[in-house]
C-alpha cells in the first residue's frame, strides 16, 4: 500500500474531503468495522423485561439464541429510559451467565469458614424456624402498661427493584409477624 493509499483510508482525511464532515457515516467507518456484524443479528426471540436493580424500571431488551440469553440492551420503545442503562443494567447480562453467579442456596454456619449447599426446603425450614424463635425470645407484650404485641428480634429491609403492590405485601407480612422495623433500600 503507497503512502497515498494509506492516508486516503484515514478516518479523519476521509471526513475532511468526503461527503461525510461531520464523521458519523461513511467517514467513521473502516474495512473493519464494515466486516462486523450485530450481536443479536443470530437471536431467535427477543424478550421485553425490566431491569431489576433498581426501583427506576428501564426497559431492557434481552436477545436469545437457542434457549440461551445472548445480550442484554436497553429497550428503545422503553418511556422510561429510552433505551438507555446505566453500568449497572448495562452489565446485567451477568446476572443469567456470569460465572460468579449463585444458582444453588449457600449456608456458613456459625463460626464456619466454608460454604455448604443447601436444599430449597431444608433452607426455608430453617428461615421459619429462626423466625419462629426471634418471635418467641423477643416479643414483648406490654411497654410500660400498654399491650404492644411486637417483636424487636428481626427486621426487614426491602430492595430498591420491588414494586408498591410487593412493598405493600411484605409490609403487611412483617407487621402481621410483629415487627417493627421494616425499612426499604430506596429510602436510606
Amino acid at each position: 500500500m503507497g503512502i497515498r493509499t494509506w492516508i486516503e483510508s484515514w478516518p479523519v482525511y476521509r471526513q475532511l474531503t468526503g461527503d461525510d464532515p461531520l464523521g458519523r457515516g461513511a467517514a467513521a467507518e473502516s474495512g473493519y468495522t464494515e466486516r462486523l456484524t450485530p450481536r443479536v443479528r443470530t437471536a431467535d426471540k427477543v424478550v421485553k423485561s425490566i431491569c431489576p436493580y433498581c426501583a427506576v424500571g428501564c426497559g431492557q431488551n434481552i436477545y436469545v439464541e437457542n434457549g440461551k440469553v445472548t445480550q442484554i440492551e436497553g429497550d428503545p420503545d422503553s418511556p422510561v429510559s429510552r433505551g438507555r442503562l446505566c453500568p449497572k443494567g448495562a452489565a446485567s447480562l451477568q446476572l443469567t451467565t456470569g460465572s460468579a453467579r449463585a444458582k444453588h442456596v449457600l449456608y456458613r454456619r456459625p463460626h464456619g469458614t466454608e460454604w455448604e449447599r443447601l436444599d430449597l426446603d431444608t433452607a426455608m425450614d430453617m428461615i421459619a424456624d429462626r423466625v419462629i424463635e426471634a418471635r418467641r425470645s423477643g416479643w414483648q407484650w406490654d411497654h410500660e402498661g400498654k399491650r404492644v404485641r411486637r417483636t424487636m428480634g428481626f427486621a426487614h429491609l426491602g430492595g430498591a427493584a420491588l414494586d408498591n403492590e410487593e412493598n405493600y405485601l411484605i409490609k403487611k407480612l412483617f407487621t402481621a409477624l410483629g415487627a417493627v422495623q421494616i425499612e426499604n433500600q430506596a429510602r436510606i
